[in-house]
């Protein structure tokens, strides 16, 4: 069974960066995809950005891009995401997904960590 778990939330100052981070076992395939996704105070969850084994670094939400950077470690099973200017919209909780996709738009992600609190105040 894929284990992921999330770290890096926190209660920041508008304006304040956080880095998040995602660490879990490794899907025994050729092909992957892995993700962040977000669920505000009485919203829908939405996708951030996802890498995968053929496209690299995508994006779900364009509006995002600029603040939000996803990145990979290759020395451990990691990926982080990197948000700057953080407003209080950013106020969610932020999730790691994967699955056994070549690419991110391939189907809904099966594995789902626990989740990391954002908080943005002032």
């Amino acid at each position: 069974q894929v284990q992921l778990v999330e770290s890096g939330g926190g209660v920041v100052q508008p304006g304040g960066s956080l880095r998040l981070s995602c660490t879990g076992s490794r899907l025994t395939l050729n092909y992957w995809a892995i993700g962040w996704f977000r669920q505000a105070p009485g919203k829908e969850r939405e996708g951030v950005s996802c890498i995968s084994s053929s496209h690299g670094v995508t994006y779900y939400t364009a509006s995002l891009k600029g603040r939000f950077t996803l990145s990979r470690d290759n020395s451990k099973n990691t990926i982080y995401l990197q948000i700057n200017n953080l407003e209080p919209d950013d106020t969610a909780v932020y999730y790691c997904a994967t699955d056994a996709y070549p690419q991110c738009d391939s189907g809904e992600m099966k594995y789902w960590g626990q989740g990391t609190q954002v908080t943005v105040s002032s």
